[in-house]
């Protein structure tokens, strides 16, 4: 059976792809063991700068409506007040993932409506709220030229009652969850060492909203030191050959353009 990391690192070169698995949406969203810290932390920035994690637009309202009620019958939520904002920051509170709400309109444009994004790798909810998803993969080199079409009909085809669950990965420097530009978090760079070097993992769910027509997308960001992925052979292989077929427009967008070979080195070393 394939571990957990193995299962991050495709046995190819590094690619655009639509790789999806079904699952349940109660149980992504549910809570885990680090329930308290992950909530604690989400207070955190959601208290004390609400309207740099949180945003929503009149369209999104519907969605929020929708999303509240399906937490509650997921995982216990109640909306308290239910009024869309208050509801959208105690959902932000409640559950440990982030999510945000999307709706194609009539010009069949998927646009970005709302959501709480607590733990962002490297963007500002607020660029990107009512932009369609074309202007939001933009920065990411290639994407809109390989997948925007395939995304688009996925997208359109979502059924109501399962999770789509998806996985994205990236390195980074410091194992803290939120990664927002503004607070300018540590780069990698050529000098780094092996335990300044963490693997960051996006787990995705996207659930289709029958009600409102619109889309629930979760976020859980979860860390693995670099260690993790030197213990595990099969994983340390993979991750070798993605970082060496890599394109260099994605290192760079990933973050990881000066440090790529050092860090190569470092797995390596490791294979011997």
């Amino acid at each position: 059976m394939r571990t957990t990391l193995e299962r991050l690192f495709p046995d190819e070169d590094y690619r655009f792809h639509l790789r999806m698995e079904r699952g349940d949406p109660a149980s992504f969203f549910a809570p885990t063991p680090l329930h308290e810290q992950w909530i604690a932390e989400r207070q955190r920035w959601l208290r004390s700068e609400p309207h740099t994690y949180a945003a929503l637009l009149p369209p999104g309202e519907p969605l929020m409506a929708e999303v509240s009620e399906l937490a509650q019958s997921w995982n216990g939520f109640v909306p308290s007040p239910r009024e869309p904002w208050p509801t959208l920051l105690a959902l932000g509170e409640f559950w440990e993932a982030d999510y945000l709400l999307l709706k194609s309109d009539a010009d069949g444009e998927i646009r970005l409506y709302g959501g709480c994004l607590c733990f962002p790798s490297s963007w500002r909810l607020t660029d990107k709220l009512g932009q369609p998803i074309e202007f939001i993969h933009g920065p990411v080199p290639g994407l809109n030229a390989n997948l925007a079409a395939a995304i688009h009909k996925f997208l359109a085809g979502l059924k109501p009652g399962a999770a789509s669950l998806r996985h994205n990965w990236g390195l980074a420097r410091s194992p803290e969850l939120n990664h927002h530009p503004d607070r300018h978090p540590a780069r990698l760079d050529a000098g780094v060492e092996l335990d300044e070097v963490w693997l960051r993992v996006e787990h995705q769910a996207l659930v289709a909203l029958p009600r409102s027509g619109g889309i629930l997308f979760g976020i859980r960001v979860v860390n693995h030191p670099l260690a993790a992925v030197l213990a595990d052979s099969v994983a340390r292989l993979r991750l070798v050959r993605a970082l060496e077929t890599m394109p260099e427009a994605m290192a760079v967008y990933k973050g990881i353009g000066s440090a790529r070979e050092h860090v190569l080195e470092l797995l390596r070393n490791a294979t011997g």
